[in-house]
């Protein structure tokens, strides 16, 4: 399967069944106790994220691009601490959901600006680039492009999630293959933590922190990493 097949297939699934799913999951709804759980997760490491923004002084004064912004889980909580925010999701109904829960959010909407458009097809240059749960809609190969592609765009640091590809979780991936049906997702890829951090040393990058986000069906490593 080429990039072209795996971002039609998941531009169609978010567009489609996967819209009104993970809309569910991200917003604060009634949910099964599977999506509540990736919704924990999910939350856990927004929060991660947020919370290592905050804590540097000059948050305000920073432009951030989120790439795949999903409805805004990100992009919205850091455009209320000051920071210029331009979020892109390859999505139209996403983008959608995003714009319409900022507007009923922020005291500013203009903080953050959305726009409908896939990793690789962004341009221009920000202090930080964040692209959080996306990676694992991509396989190894396609994914180091798009980390190629968002490490051109960051003046200074670039945050990454993934599912880590690990013994325990390949054997839940393959078990879970076993039982198709309507909750079923796209297809899910892990990464090896030694091969992103090699990409992003090969793009002139330095992982200086990590974070792990576990629960029962959601996990998701973090690196921060800055140029030197």
């Amino acid at each position: 399967m080429n990039t072209i097949d795996d971002k039609a297939i998941v531009k169609d699934y978010f567009n489609a069944i996967g819209f009104d799913r993970w809309r569910r999951i991200y917003g604060d709804g009634e949910v099964n106790k599977v999506q509540g759980d990736i919704r924990r997760g999910h939350q856990q490491t927004i929060d991660t994220v947020v919370d290592w923004l905050k804590a540097e002084e000059n948050i305000a004064s920073l432009s951030i691009c989120d790439a795949g912004c999903g409805v805004g889980s990100l992009s919205i909580p850091l455009a209320q601490t000051g920071a210029k925010i331009f979020a892109s999701d390859i999505s139209q109904k996403m983008v959608e959901e995003a714009t319409e829960r900022a507007q009923q959010t922020l005291q500013d909407p203009s903080k953050v600006t959305f726009a409908v458009q896939d990793l690789e097809g962004l341009t221009g240059k920000y202090h930080t680039v964040i692209c959080l749960d996306v990676l694992i809609h991509y396989p190894a190969e396609d994914a180091a492009k798009m980390i190629g592609h968002l490490a051109s765009l960051a003046e200074s640091r670039l945050i990454l999630s993934f599912a880590p590809k690990t013994l325990c979780l390949t054997i839940l991936k393959k078990i879970g293959e076993f039982f198709p049906g309507p909750s079923k997702t796209t297809r899910a890829y892990q990464h090896r933590e030694q091969d992103i951090i090699a990409i992003l040393e090969n793009n002139g990058l330095k992982v200086q922190r990590e974070a792990m986000t576990s629960t029962r069906f959601y996990y998701s490593r973090i690196l921060e990493a800055t140029r030197p």
